[in-house]
């Protein structure tokens, strides 16, 4: 038999307890009250299908308990059901809340086994940075230097004469990746081209991910950020374009179709 919880016992202790100080001493509750006691025909608490079954399974009861082998060890088990979860009395000697049997047992839920938690894997768009991401770099960066050393081997690289310190060439300019500085210097004084216009645009670029805090990876929910790099790159690109194309001998201002190009590699 299972082990009866520990509560239960002492709230079935004091209900018995509770219900002998209530009742006179002549009209104590039995340890089994009979269906025909513990629920009266009249009473409209229980249907009459109820009772007639639980009549049908006491006649049943009572017909086979003689001559069984296992008569002591039900009514043992009868007795200590009773005795620990039997409700208190009431005058009639019908038992609180007693079921068409007189049992007092009720199943609050069927809890199956198994576990709370849910352990199946669900797939996700995620892989580890190794091996996944790295070893596809590794073999791109492979593949890259092959290309170069076998490029570099079979065709020359366009390099000029030694340079003369006698002759400076005309128009002098910078390596194309700082020909939108030389630009800038062309137009504003070198204090404001060369440090505080790039570094305002290096602060609003590093402020740029505190500005916008949209978690999204999706390039139409980024307007500002999109925006800010698109600025960025264009701002540059046009200096950089200009100064290759549009500079002619003493940096003046030409055009290519006209004047030709006056740019190197």
């Amino acid at each position: 038999m299972t082990e009866i919880p520990e509560h239960l016992l002492k709230r079935a202790q004091a209900a018995r307890e509770k219900a002998a100080a209530d009742a006179p001493a002549e009209e104590a509750p039995a340890a089994a009250a009979p269906a025909e006691a513990a629920a009266p025909a009249g009473d409209s608490r229980i249907p009459a299908h109820l009772l007639e079954r639980s009549r049908a399974a006491k006649a049943n009861a009572g017909g086979g308990e003689t001559g069984t082998s296992t008569a002591g060890t039900s009514t043992a088990v009868a007795e200590k059901v009773s005795a620990v979860v039997a409700a208190p009395a009431v005058g009639g000697g019908v038992p609180l809340a007693a079921g068409p049997g007189g049992h007092t047992q009720r199943l609050l839920t069927v809890v199956k086994s198994g576990s709370i938690q849910d352990v199946k894997a669900s797939p996700v768009d995620k892989v580890h940075t190794w091996p996944h991401l790295l070893a596809a770099e590794f073999v791109a960066a492979l593949l890259c230097t092959a290309f170069l050393f076998f490029f570099s081997v079979f065709v020359n690289a366009p390099l000029l004469q030694l340079a003369n310190p006698n002759q400076t060439p005309n128009p002098s300019k910078a390596p194309w990746y700082f020909l939108g500085l030389q630009e800038l210097l062309t137009m504003f004084h070198p204090m404001v081209a060369g440090v505080t216009i790039p570094g305002m645009a290096l602060f609003v670029l590093i402020l740029a991910p505190y500005l916008d805090r949209n978690p999204s990876n999706k390039p139409e929910d980024r307007k500002f950020a999109t925006s800010m790099m698109t600025i960025h790159l264009m701002f540059w690109a046009v200096l950089v374009i200009i100064g290759s194309f549009f500079r002619g001998p003493g940096f003046n201002f030409t055009l290519p179709w006209r004047d030709g190009l006056f740019f190197e590699l």
